[in-house]
Order: structure tokens, then C-alpha cells, then sequence
């Protein structure tokens, strides 16, 4: 049976959390030593990281956690159409036209003008559709994988295909496989021996957490929300050098906004802020993500904690329980204690080949919204959670 459609598994009107993977053809690196030919591709993580953080500067999508690997790369993404729906016209319009500016570099490199933003918001129908892409988790997955794929075929010098097809998408069905699969997200560098710890896993969002936490700053990669007047263009284009244009455009690229964030500040919030109503959108107005929202029931300084001492269980087997200071974390979600580590460590064991995420009920709930009689693995997760 071939992978379920996109519509069967993400309604792009409603909010949803997914689990997404994009991994590469073959044997082509996305980043760190290739074994075969001895190049260094670690240079592309922090591009590939920049990258995701100015897509949740425009994009109705909230990045929960993510991890940049040598073939693939995970996100766990959160798609806010609330959010859209409560911006302007023009806003919607130049968010769009920062991503997908319709010019040739040769004109102007595509900084969309006061003009361009406009002419947009007059086409009603061309911008309604542009508003419902912008919470779109395929349009922000084809924003993120298409570039990569042609700065990776132009550094190594060949064509075709760079991705082994199209993204695998995994629905997350309630907080206790969120939790599960942020911990399993965040500590994929872990259980691939490429780092100690999740305080040495540069490139997942539990190292940018941490450093966040510890006042680490870095120069925000968020696109600059503010269109430049058609006169403004219109002069460049005749005076400048498309040479000196490019220029101008790359040191532009490194801190568009001039401004220094937390290193975790284009994430979405962790903890789920209990004085605030749960359809309430929280929109984010900094401009450096889609929304203010968190989306798990427990703080970051516990969340760490739990996932170093997960990060610490690495030889396999069952029957470790969580110390006492850390069991409430995961009973509350009906997860077995003694099956914790087991959960987060061969997540792919349980889902690698499911549908959906999360804990036997809520399995079972999601494969009857979408026409099924059960989602795989929904059987073999129940040995995980209490009765």
C-alpha cells in the first residue's frame, strides 16, 4: 500500500503537529564527512539551520523541534492557520513575496517593492491561495528542501536528484507521543554516536534550548518584513551593478533585520502557558516565528532534565525506571516508566512505519478520523503505556 495522501493525514484548515523527514538519495551527504570521497559537509548545517529559521519568520508554521543528521534531517512543525488568518492583506502578500519574489536575479535579485506587495493584495483570488500556503506544511517543506537541493548539486558539482522523494509525513496524535518524539527528535545525534550529550548536539533544537536558556545570542536569520519603495528599485536597477547588487544581497542575508536573538528564539515555546485560553492563536509580533504558543505541559528546565538523563540510558533493554523526581513527567501521559527510554530510543521500532504518533488511544482515534480500522504499530505501543 502506497503512502496515504497528505489531505488524508493534515487538514490544512486545522490545526496540526507532525513529525516530518527528508532524507537524502542514495548516498548523497546533506551535512557532516562523507565516508566514500573524505569532503567535509558540515559547513551546510548551520545554512541549513538558517535557513529554517527564516522560513518561521514568514511562515504560518511553528518549528517545535528539529535535527540536522549527515543524510537527512528531522522537524517537528505545528501548523497555525489561526495564525494567518489574523494578518493583513499586505502582510500576508510581502511574507509571501520575501520567499517566492517571481523576479530573476538579474532584476533587482527579487526584493519584492511597495508595487509588487500591492498588486498582490489587488489579485483577491491569487492572495487567498497564497494565504492558506502560508500554513501549508508541504509549501514549507518545499521552501526548505528545494534550495538546499540545488546549493548541495552545485557544490558537488552535478545534476539531478539531491532528496529520495518526497518528505515522510507523521502525524502526532496527543502530548504523550509529542513528548516522545521531541525527545527521540533531539537526541538523534546522541543515538548516532556524533555526539556525547544533548549539550554537545549543535544543530537540534534541545542544544538551542539550552544555550537559549544560558543567554546564548545569535544574529537573527528573519526575513525583513518591510518591502523597499518602487523608487528605491527603480534607482538601484539603473545605478548599481548586478556584481554589487549580489553583494549587497549575501552581507543582507547574514542579518537581514539587524537584530541578535536567543539562540531559541525562533522556536516555538515549549511549555503551554495555562492562563491562556487554548484557541487563542498568540501570534508572534517580533517577526521572528509564527506564534508565541508552547505546545508541551511541562517547563524547558524539566524538559532537560529529562532528556539528559534519557540521553545517559544508551545500552539497550527495558526495565530502567525514571528516578523519582522525574516520574511525574511522563505517568501523567499514561506512559509505562519502565518503558520510557525504551519509547524514546526505538521510536522508530514502535512508528517508523506508522501513519500517526502517540499513545494507543490516540492512535486508534486518528485511524478513525481517517477511514482506517487502526493505525500500524498502534498494537505493539500499547506495551509502553499503563493500562
Amino acid at each position: 500500500m502506497g503512502r496515504p495522501l497528505r489531505s488524508e493525514q493534515v487538514a490544512s484548515d486545522e490545526v496540526s503537529i507532525v513529525h516530518a523527514v527528508q532524507r537524502c538519495v542514495r548516498r548523497a551527504f546533506l551535512a557532516g564527512v562523507d565516508q566514500a570521497t573524505g569532503k567535509d559537509y558540515g559547513f551546510r548545517r548551520e545554512w541549513i539551520r538558517r535557513r529554517m529559521e527564516a522560513l518561521a519568520s514568514v511562515f504560518g508554521i511553528d518549528v517545535l523541534s528539529y535535527a540536522v543528521m549527515s543524510n537527512h534531517m528531522h522537524l517537528v512543525l505545528r501548523n497555525r492557520p489561526d495564525v494567518v488568518a489574523a494578518w493583513t492583506d499586505q502582510e500576508v502578500a510581502i511574507r509571501w513575496l520575501k520567499v517566492f519574489p517571481g523576479r530573476r536575479m538579474e532584476e533587482h535579485l527579487g526584493e519584492p517593492t511597495e508595487n509588487d506587495v500591492q498588486m498582490l493584495v489587488s489579485d483577491k483570488e491569487r492572495l487567498a491561495e497564497v494565504r492558506r500556503r502560508l500554513s501549508d506544511i508541504s509549501w514549507f517543506m518545499r521552501s526548505l528542501s528545494e534550495p538546499i537541493a540545488r546549493m548541495a548539486n552545485r557544490q558537488d558539482e552535478c545534476t539531478g536528484r539531491f532528496w529520495e522523494g518526497r518528505f515522510k509525513l507523521q502525524c502526532i496524535t496527543d502530548e504523550a507521543g509529542l513528548l516522545a518524539c521531541a525527545m527521540y527528535v533531539d537526541l538523534n545525534p546522541v543515538r548516532a554516536a556524533m555526539a556525547e550529550s544533548p549539550d554537545q548536539s549543535v544543530h537540534t533544537s534541545g542544544y538551542d534550548r539550552i544555550k537559549g536558556e544560558q543567554g546564548q545570542e545569535i544574529d537573527s536569520a528573519a526575513f525583513d518584513l518591510v518591502p523597499i519603495t518602487t523608487e528605491q528599485a527603480g534607482e538601484e536597477r539603473r545605478t548599481t551593478p548586478v556584481d554589487e547588487l549580489r553583494k549587497k544581497k549575501r552581507a543582507k542575508r547574514k542579518n537581514p533585520t539587524g537584530k541578535r536573538i536567543r539562540r531559541d528564539g525562533w522556536l516555538a515555546p515549549l511549555t503551554l502557558d495555562e492562563s491562556t485560553l487554548s484557541n487563542d492563536a498568540q501570534p508572534n509580533q517580533a517577526g521572528v516565528r509564527a506564534s508565541d504558543k508552547g505546545f508541551l505541559g511541562i517547563s524547558l528546565k524539566d524538559y532537560v532534565k529529562l532528556l539528559r538523563w534519557t540521553a545517559k540510558q544508551s545500552e539497550e533493554g527495558a526495565g530502567r525506571e525514571l528516578p523519582p523526581s522525574m516520574q511525574g513527567l511522563v505517568s501523567r501521559l499514561g506512559i509505562d516508566l519502565s518503558m520510557w527510554r525504551d519509547l524514546v530510543w526505538n521510536f522508530q521500532r514502535y512508528f517508523g512505519n506508522s501513519c500517526c504518533a502517540g499513545s494507543p488511544n490516540g492512535m486508534s482515534q486518528f485511524a478513525e478520523s481517517s477511514g482506517r480500522k487502526w493505525a500500524k504499530g498502534q498494537r505493539q505501543v500499547a506495551e509502553c503505556f499503563t493500562a
